[in-house]
């Protein structure tokens, strides 16, 4: 390839195009006419599901999928401990949050027992996308200043305020004058201080357009910008950076949270930063719809000195019961070492793999969130990657992709994956890799 392909939205990559309704499935054609544009489905040829278990997902025709891309259902797709508490609580009491509820304290008391101390206000939310939002109001409260840092391809949710800092989920013009983006780690041949510089000169860019820096918001794994895990530690030094400009940082844990980089309970804490804020999303929940904020009670109090801030059924009483089952399913199956373990079983094999499959360019990652680029001598090829990506359905295994180009396979399976369900991946994807590489993608 000698041009460079162009930059692909996050919703763009696998999508249906709809277009082609009129020849689609009826269900197909049935969830188009429900939804309209809003509608988003994988693939060509869309898949019904009817339900799915621990790694594994079955369609409307019995079919089985080893789900490598669906990051939510975290400690595994109807894991019963989570089934048993949801059921039980939301048959005994659910309600709003103005109730005191022991479970839900319950919960909270758990979850801050795994943040750092100093963030001991926990605000609860039905989605990561509230509570990315409540984060930039705060850190403006906070601060008294309006921009916001991001990377070049990130996505942090669908409120107004937090499309805004979201370059990949924007089709039309560019970013608003109050957001700068920078490269992810890995853009420059010195990953860490080619990042920090960019973040240096981004906030001088807010200063000079007036702004001044609010915050630095990132996901410690940049995982919208192809999964750039970096050298442990940078992150650290950039939350310095950020600090010492009078800024915060804001650590987006909806993907990286939760054990899912093995090495750390928290993407942040893989490189001993110390967040101001951190988010969290419905992998918290194991899928069900819950989401969090926290931070420091001073900051959140400067928030609600001038902005009242009610969410009626984040942290609901079935929202904790659901999150403490996950906290002890983590504890109790040692999902976080099996993201080590069996994650850097995973990362060996690929990379043995790419030795022998020319077009995987790059492999790389923490525990079980792993990026894999495609695209012969380095240049990212994403005719290529959609097209390993319906080989490897073809096969049995669902992926996703990932990426500025849209070029890089993005593998997050539930934590439970299994030594032998990492190696029926690695032949999956050896043997979609020849395929997909012998046809043209039509």
């Amino acid at each position: 390839m000698t041009d460079t392909p162009a930059i692909r939205q996050i919703l763009d990559m696998n999508a249906f195009d709809a277009s082609a309704a009129a020849d689609a499935a009826p269900a197909v054609r049935r969830r188009l006419g429900n939804v309209g544009a809003a509608s988003v489905l994988f693939y060509r040829d869309p898949i019904e599901m009817v339900s799915a278990s621990g790694c594994w997902m079955t369609d409307a025709a019995g079919r089985r999928y080893l789900d490598f891309y669906n990051n939510v259902p975290s400690v595994g797709h109807s894991h019963p401990a989570v089934v048993r508490a949801v059921a039980d609580q939301i048959a005994r009491l659910n309600t709003n949050t103005r109730y005191v509820v022991a479970v839900v304290d319950d919960y909270l008391d758990a979850l801050k027992a795994r943040l750092p101390a100093d963030l001991s206000n926990v605000v609860m939310t039905c989605s990561g996308s509230e509570a990315n939002d409540l984060a930039l109001r705060i850190a403006r409260a906070v601060t008294g200043r309006q921009g916001f840092v991001v990377t070049t391809n990130a996505y942090h949710g669908n409120t107004d305020l937090v499309t805004g800092v979201s370059p990949s989920a924007l089709k039309r013009g560019g970013l608003p004058a109050h957001v700068v983006a920078i490269a992810p780690p890995g853009a420059t041949p010195d990953a860490e201080a080619g990042f920090l510089a960019a973040l240096e000169a981004a906030m001088a860019e807010l200063g000079a357009r007036g702004f001044g820096t609010a915050a630095f918001l990132c996901d410690a794994i940049f995982s919208s910008d192809g999964i750039h895990e970096g050298p442990p530690g940078f992150l650290a030094r950039a939350a310095d950076l950020v600090r010492a400009r009078g800024g915060l940082f804001i650590a987006d844990e909806v993907q990286p949270g939760f054990g899912r980089t093995g090495a750390a309970f928290w993407g942040f804490a893989r490189h001993g930063a110390a967040p101001d804020i951190v988010t969290m999303g419905k992998p918290m929940g194991n899928g069900f719809p819950m989401a969090a904020m926290a931070t420091r009670p001073d900051y959140l109090a400067a928030f609600c000195a001038d902005t009242g801030y009610f969410n009626t059924f984040g942290g609901n009483p079935v929202a904790a019961a659901a999150g403490a089952a996950v906290l002890r399913v983590i504890e109790e199956e040692a999902l976080q070492h099996n993201a080590s373990v069996t994650g850097q079983h995973l990362l060996a094999e690929i990379r043995a793999l790419a030795a022998a499959r020319p077009q995987i360019a790059t492999v790389r990652g923490a525990g079980l969130f792993i990026g894999v680029d495609i695209g012969a001598e380095g240049a990212p090829d994403p005719d290529l990657t959609l097209r390993v990506i319906d080989a490897m359905r073809s096969r049995g295994v669902l992926i996703g992709a990932a990426g500025l180009h849209g070029a890089t396979l993005k593998l997050r399976p539930p934590l439970c994956l299994s030594h032998a369900e990492a190696d029926l991946f690695v032949t999956a994807l050896d043997d979609a890799m020849g395929m997909a590489a012998a046809r043209p993608y039509v």
